[in-house]
């Protein structure tokens, strides 16, 4: 291997062809030809499910005579979408259409003293890293392999390290995102809040948003519900610095302080327990340590809140009269993207604790017991057991991580004296590490303590550059994936097949995954023949098959059990080590920590600094979307939102472009185009997550606004868990590029 990974810009190598979609139009050209359409031409369809965001809403791939794809649409049978598409499904076909993708396999070599990629075949690659594995696991055991990944191609990848004898298998989603609640809910009710949340919004009387960004997010059946909920008249109470699209919905806006929510959390609780305002019968019957939760709440009056968070008691009681009203069909959203200040498992935990004292968990309007059927895997051997554990390695800390941290596995990855085992290998799939990961120079210095690194992407993201192989996966549009069997209402399942052949040389990871097994000699673990093969036996265990999938595309279960609710004084049993829901987290107070939460200061901006705030657009998810050719010409950049106030003081323009430098002088690559509004607190700035690209191959991402990632480099780590609060970082503006004259 090499002493330094340099990053490859493949745009240099001139690799394949850059084959123009000639059946990409914008808008306009679509509405004057749809107005032309030959009303003879005969169209087809084959059922899917998106991946342009975690939501995977099913739907139909329409082709035309020559067998050209035409649009995507939902399918009208799927509650995740219920026949409606966000801007990136409809949007999906340009990842199919994208010149820019990765199209042949690469391998990294060294030429006249400099590394490149150069081209090789499917066997090559997969040889490689087989080979490269096999090394790995012999000379440090097989959990020394990682396995970073985000979306459907998991679950192929996932059971191939499984197979392979590696327990290191994460989502960045989670410690990144959702852990903090996940665990936070598990310590209290027992259950997570899965994935899409179990929340009632269609029938709620009172939606708490607080950062939750939904109508931004694009999270589709919430926002299709919350719509619903309006319509009926639920109020809405939206708690954030900034001024949000969910906000111009809502009856109350509460512009709080940043870092201050937990503040506010125990200050409503507080209001409703005084003024006698919560659930008492379902507290009574379902609730553990109310008696400590009420004496530890007495400090925490709407009066001091005052103080910490600049919202006014009037307010805060007020909006605590509505939720009161609205029980138990009330919902204090828990949100999604919760890593924010490295407490965050406990501001989850008063999230929690307010819903069960307004009675609103197991309720109409507030959170149901969804159900999924169980498909059984395709027969194989058990898996190897594992010998060794990343938690070993962080000596106690996470226990209650319900899932593997991708910053653990990253720590774990760069060697220290203080261990005497690291990982030597990672497969990245579908994520781009590089924009996903806070403090980019600690990944950066995992990555350069690699003997292997794969990367398996449809697109030459920022981290597909410093892998010593890169794999060119097709998109959802071109391959069959596992079974969609997400949580709901009632159980759903949901088939993708490939609408279309995979353009160039690219593969499905099922595929890769089968390949890449058999040439490590994990054959058995492998043993059917294709995916339809394997899709329908599975899909005949569960009373259907792939023949009646391909016709339907989604299929609707009954309930075993008329569960969806708690009936009113039923007895339940809920899974914590009370039977009960835990105001007081016996849980956590055996793992040390405070059973109770409790509220801290967090660090200020500095005179001159304002607080990084980021997000999402509707239009974008996350930023392997930004080069889309669809969506990019809705939205090509971010802008960064500055108070008018702050605008005057700095004398910055509307439209004007700045870069931004961090706490610790880190200054953004590119510069970002200035946003004069009152819709931000005068202590805040906000962007879009995901712009910021500096891979040049990326012909309409790079160099588009500026990366929120790469400002990251203070990271305050969850000690519950282990997730990242990356909203302790502050900017200044800098008016001039500050790049050196060269460089420009």
């Amino acid at each position: 291997m090499y002493n330094r990974r340099d990053f490859i810009k493949i745009t240099s190598l001139g690799l394949g062809s850059a084959a123009l979609a000639t059946t990409f139009f914008d808008s306009t050209t679509a509405s004057i030809f749809a107005s032309q359409i030959d009303s003879t031409i005969k169209f087809s369809q084959t059922p899917t499910y998106c991946e342009v965001c975690f939501w995977k809403c099913a739907g139909w791939v329409t082709k035309n005579e020559e067998g050209e794809i035409w649009k995507v649409e939902g399918h009208k049978d799927d509650p995740h979408c219920n026949g409606r598409l966000c801007p990136r499904g409809t949007g999906g076909v340009g990842m199919y259409h994208d010149e820019d993708r990765l199209k042949k396999p690469l391998m990294r070599v060294e030429k006249d003293g400099k590394q490149t990629y150069v081209e090789v075949s499917w066997d090559e690659a997969l040889d490689f890293i087989a080979n490269k594995m096999t090394e790995i696991k012999e000379k440090y055991g097989p959990e020394s392999m990682a396995l970073f990944t985000h979306g459907s191609g998991g679950k192929f990848l996932g059971h191939l390290m499984k197979s392979y004898g590696s327990p290191h298998i994460t989502a960045p989603s989670f410690a990144q995102c959702r852990g903090p609640r996940e665990v936070a809910f598990y310590s209290t009710f027992g259950e997570g809040v899965y994935s899409p949340e179990r929340t009632d919004i269609r029938d709620t009387r009172c939606l708490v948003l607080i950062g939750s960004h939904i109508g931004e997010n694009m999270h589709n059946g919430q926002v299709q519900e919350m719509s619903e909920a309006i319509e009926k008249g639920a109020t809405i109470i939206t708690v954030d610095p900034r001024f949000s699209t969910a906000a111009s919905k809502s009856k109350h806006w509460l512009p709080i302080k940043p870092a201050t929510d937990l503040a506010l959390l125990l200050a409503w609780t507080h209001v409703i327990i005084n003024e006698g305002w919560y659930d008492k019968e379902y507290v009574e019957k379902y609730c553990f340590g109310f008696d400590q939760l009420k004496a530890h709440v007495q400090q925490y009056t709407p009066e001091w809140a005052y103080g910490v968070t600049t919202l006014e008691p009037k307010q805060i009681i007020e909006t605590a009269r509505e939720m009161a009203k609205a029980a138990p069909a009330v919902i204090v959203h828990p949100g999604r993207h919760v890593t924010w200040y490295g407490d965050d498992t406990q501001r989850l935990r008063a999230v929690a604790i307010l819903n069960a004292l307004l009675g609103s968990w197991g309720r109409r309007g507030g959170f149901y017991f969804p159900d999924k059927i169980s498909i059984p895997s395709y027969p194989h051997p058990e898996y190897p057991k594992a010998t060794k554990s990343y938690l070993d390695a962080m000596k106690g800390k996470y226990n209650l991580a319900s899932e593997v941290i991708s910053n653990g596995l990253c720590e774990v990855t760069v060697p220290s004296p203080e261990r005497d085992w690291n990982i030597k290998g990672w497969i990245v799939n579908g994520t781009n590490l590089i924009h996903t990961l806070p403090d980019q120079k600690k990944t950066m210095e995992a990555i350069q303590s690699l003997e292997l690194m794969v990367a398996i992407d449809t697109m030459p993201m920022e981290i597909t550059g410093y892998a010593d192989v890169v794999l060119p996966e097709c998109t959802y549009l071109e391959r069959y994936d596992a079974i969609r069997n997400s949580p709901h209402r009632d159980p759903v399942i949901c088939l993708r097949m490939p609408a279309v052949e995979p353009k160039y040389d690219s593969k499905p990871d099922w595929w890769i995954a089968k390949e890449l097994g058999e040439k490590l000699g994990l054959k058995e673990y492998f043993q059917y023949k294709d995916i339809e093969e394997m899709l329908d036996w599975q899909l005949k265990k569960v009373g259907s098959s792939l023949k009646e999938m391909q016709k339907i595309g989604v299929k609707t279960f009954k309930r075993k059990f008329d569960d969806l609710y708690l009936i009113d004084g039923q007895d339940f049993e809920f899974n914590t080590s009370t039977g009960k829901i835990e105001l007081y987290s016996t849980e956590l107070a055996a793992e040390g920590f405070d059973p109770l939460p409790s509220f801290t200061e967090h660090k200020q901006p500095p005179a001159g600094f304002y607080r990084l705030n980021y997000g999402r657009a509707p239009v974008h998810t996350f930023s392997r979307t930004a080069n889309n050719p669809n969506l990019s010409a809705i939205m090509k950049e971010n802008d960064l939102w500055v108070n008018p106030k702050v605008a005057k003081q700095w004398g910055l323009k509307n439209g004007q472009y700045v870069w931004l430098k961090n706490q610790d002088d880190i200054v953004s690559t590119f510069s970002i185009k200035v946003r004069v509004t009152e819709r931000i607190r005068w202590d805040s700035v906000y962007m879009v997550h995901g712009f910021g690209h500096s891979e040049k191959n990326l012909s309409r991402a790079f160099g588009k606004g500026a990366s929120d990632t790469e400002l990251i480099s203070n990271v305050k780590v969850d000690p519950i868990m282990g997730g990242t609060g990356m909203r302790e970082n502050f900017v200044t503006f800098l008016t001039e590029d500050p790049k050196p004259k060269e460089e420009v």
